[in-house]
């Protein structure tokens, strides 16, 4: 405790909050375990965060007998803390409806340090992966869908590691600017998103996508199995029969490299909608 910033002390010893949307994990994306800021006891898994449009950090789920609730001195509200040093995290919320489990630990960046863990995939969820143009807007489109637990803006299919964007734009790299659609398959299908991919951009442009043009624009869809291959390709069929001369590239999947913080949710944070993809009928 000792060791704290007055801004840290503010909130986790005082009990404050910081302001909406100023917190660095608010949108962050990264694989990995959020620990408490004083005694690094693992608090949250990123499985279960999810964005709320709070403009806090939201989980809707703790890590088993990490998180004590306590009632807040308001009366009225449920203050979590950490259940091994009392560090103040923030509130928690019920039957609000964001998620199945119906609950929504609201908690303050401040409070907690990510312990980072790129290469773990949860494998009670499933992995889809588009390029269709700039990221932001098919990233914007597919969050959407009902059972798309997140969508992470990123590159694939170049031949040097973790490029940057400023790479990707200006050099060779061979990446397509993607998206990273992690989803539960109980609730949407493969065939679903895919279908939806080719509804939000338009997979007949050969040169990139609206006025965004180059060779990181290019309309792709990166398979990682038969199954995936066959149901793109049974859609492309069903484009071309309706008219569509499709040019879209089917790819198998290699690493993926999220982008910085700066490009995730880029549309929600800006208020605005995209500039070069909608949704259009075609099948």
């Amino acid at each position: 405790m000792q060791k704290l910033s007055q801004e840290e002390k503010s909130v986790i010893i005082n009990k404050g909050t910081e302001r909406p949307f100023s917190g660095k994990y608010t949108n962050e994306k990264s694989r990995g375990v959020y620990t408490c800021k004083v005694c690094d006891t693992p608090l949250y898994d990123s499985g279960d965060k999810f964005d709320s449009g709070s403009g806090w950090p939201s989980f809707d789920d703790a890590i088993e007998s990490a998180i004590k609730r306590i009632p807040d001195a308001d009366g009225r509200r449920v203050e979590i803390v950490c259940a091994n040093c009392g560090a103040h995290l923030g509130h928690v919320f019920e039957g609000e409806g964001f998620t199945s489990k119906n609950t929504r630990h609201c908690v303050n960046s401040i409070s907690l340090n990510l312990v980072k863990k790129p290469d773990i995939k949860d494998e009670n969820l499933s992995y889809a992966y588009f390029a269709g143009g700039c990221f932001w807007g098919v990233e914007y489109y597919l969050q959407k869908l009902n059972g798309v637990k997140e969508v992470i803006s990123g590159f694939m299919g170049g031949h040097i590691k973790n490029p940057s964007y400023y790479e990707v734009v200006r050099s060779n790299t061979g990446h397509l600017e993607a998206v990273e659609v992690i989803y539960d398959s109980n609730v949407i299908s493969y065939e679903e998103i895919a279908k939806t991919f080719f509804e939000i951009h338009d997979p007949t442009q050969t040169n990139g996508q609206g006025p965004d043009i180059g060779e990181q624009y290019l309309s792709a869809v990166f398979i990682s199995s038969e199954e995936e291959r066959e149901i793109v390709e049974t859609l492309i069929e069903k484009l071309e029969a309706n008219g569509y001369r499709v040019a879209t590239k089917i790819l198998n999947s290699s690493e993926f490299y999220a982008a910085d913080e700066s490009h995730q949710d880029y549309y929600d944070k800006k208020g605005s909608e995209p500039y070069c993809h909608g949704y259009v009928k075609r099948f």
